[in-house]
């Protein structure tokens, strides 16, 4: 029996980040900042034309553009093959589903954005100081627990 509720997940992760960014983009005027927890937390309407956390923006404007729109498309396909892999295979751990699916609708989050309007809107400002995080978002978010939960499952399937 197949497993489906990683590909809900996945789109749920999806429909998430597309309503948070449209809010920002309806709402927000670009480089404005709304103080949510002074001195630790804003909302800043920031365009990013680089990859998760602003990394590579340089190389993410022009023909780069292009690069990361294949490469997207291509991480896509293998996380979602991997996933149905995954779902397939009931002795597989929940964590290893989970964290693909959550990997692949932020995925899908961010390539909408670049395909569509050419940068990724991102908005979540954390800062101590003059010390900024990144500015990210929804789907960059989702990227990154997937990761995480990934070094997880691989700790899980290693103990077993």
């Amino acid at each position: 029996m197949v497993r489906r509720w990683p590909f809900a997940l996945a789109v749920a992760v999806l429909a998430v980040d597309r309503l948070t960014k449209h809010v920002i983009e309806t709402q927000v005027r670009d480089w404005d900042i709304i103080r949510v927890i002074p001195g630790l937390f804003q909302i800043v309407h920031a365009r990013n034309t680089g990859v998760a956390f602003s990394f590579f923006s340089e190389q993410g404007a022009g023909g780069g553009r292009l690069i990361l729109v294949v490469f997207a498309v291509a991480v896509i396909g293998l996380v979602a093959n991997l996933l149905w892999g995954a779902c397939r295979n009931a002795k597989e751990h929940w964590t290893l589903a989970a964290a693909l699916a959550l990997v692949m609708g932020g995925a899908a989050g961010n390539l909408y954005d670049r395909v569509v309007f050419g940068s990724v809107t991102d908005f979540l400002d954390f800062y101590w100081g003059a010390h900024h995080f990144p500015v990210f978002n929804v789907a960059d978010t989702a990227i990154s627990v997937g990761a995480g939960l990934l070094l997880v499952n691989l700790w899980l399937v290693r103990q077993r």
